[in-house]
């Protein structure tokens, strides 16, 4: 039975640190494999495992030894097993399932760019076009479709577990049309139509992201009478007119592809229109290990950054809007409530 120490010392947690990329390719292979899936509610032997998911047993009991020593799966007594709290998550029918977040975090072009950190902190830009030769979302829509698919189930796992969430946030009792920008394949703007029977809604995102929108907001769908779906790029243009225009989770790229996006919410607004932003703060959350690890990454492969709550006020500030309550969507979330001025 797999037995952990709680407390390592400097030296050796140290040593774990630096052996980090061990524990993230086993997770990616664990989710790959689907072991997670293939596992039941009864803990069972490596034996059946490995037939069931098509493996090795002793290499199988291998990757399952070195999760369950971080809390990924337990052995059992008698050498089977079993699930616990983090493995269930990357299960594909788990409601709170994080497999995609779990392989985007390691997809494979992330092994190629953690090396050049010290690069990218020396430079102060990404160094993702160093490697590739291409703009990040450029290279991940034209030349790594698979890459692109796990990234957009990623985003669409993260938008269904908060859409609710903004939706009990935000106020629209007197609003006709909200257009949720960078919307992704549109859940929360889904969840606000749900909400309010009256309302009309806009969706825009890129083309190959909301062809693959939320099937209630395209043709045919119970919410398709009241939905605009707009594909475009929202640092080019944003040919949408609506009393409240929502940002959310993407105001992260470089400086200056927020600013040309923030800049064109407000040409496209009407004055007095809302403009709710909402973003994963790294100096107010609970999860400040992964939140960190993130923005590196962001720093990787877009030149971008999670904000403080000060840099996004700042980028606000600039853009002209005037920011009024700045509120929690959740644990991890937080809504800042702008106007566009007349």
């Amino acid at each position: 039975m797999t037995t952990v120490d709680p407390a390592p010392a400097p030296p050796m947690r140290l040593r774990e640190l630096v052996f980090g990329a061990a524990c993230a390719a086993a997770v990616r292979a664990a989710a790959r494999l689907g072991v997670a899936d293939a596992l039941g509610d009864t803990p069972m032997t490596v034996e059946d495992l490995a037939a069931a998911v098509k493996t090795q047993p002793r290499t199988l009991r291998r990757l399952l030894r070195a999760l369950s020593c971080q809390g990924v799966f337990t052995e059992q007594p008698d050498g089977t097993f079993a699930h616990t709290e983090m493995s269930r998550l990357l299960r594909e029918d788990d409601p709170h399932s994080l497999r995609y977040i779990a392989l985007w975090c390691t997809e494979p072009w992330t092994w190629d760019v953690w090396p050049k950190l010290d690069e990218a902190v020396r430079s102060g830009r990404n160094v993702f076009e160093d490697v590739y030769e291409r703009e990040f979302f450029t290279y991940l829509n034209e030349d790594a479709p698979e890459s692109a698919h796990v990234f957009n189930r990623a985003m669409t796992t993260s938008s269904k577990q908060s859409a609710q969430d903004v939706a009990d946030l935000l106020d629209l009792g007197d609003v006709s049309c909200v257009a949720d920008i960078g919307g992704g394949q549109g859940h929360v703007l889904a969840s606000l139509l749900e909400k309010h029977p009256t309302l009309n809604g806009a969706l825009l995102d890129l083309p190959g992201v909301v062809e693959n929108a939320d099937p209630r907001l395209r043709d045919g769908g119970a919410l398709s009478p009241r939905v605009r779906v707009v594909a475009g790029d929202c640092r080019e243009d944003i040919p949408v007119q609506a009393d409240v225009y929502i940002i959310k989770n993407i105001l992260e790229w470089d400086d200056e592809s927020t600013r040309r996006a923030l800049a064109n919410v407000r040409k496209a607004a009407r004055p007095g229109a809302r403009v709710v932003v909402i973003e994963n703060l790294v100096d107010d959350t609970p999860s400040m290990r992964f939140t960190t690890a993130m923005d590196l990454l962001l720093l990787l492969n877009v030149g971008g950054a999670k904000h403080t709550r000060q840099s996004m006020v700042d980028r606000l500030t600039d853009a002209g809007l005037v920011i009024g309550e700045i509120r929690p969507v959740n644990a991890y979330l937080h809504a800042f409530e702008c106007t566009v001025p007349a």
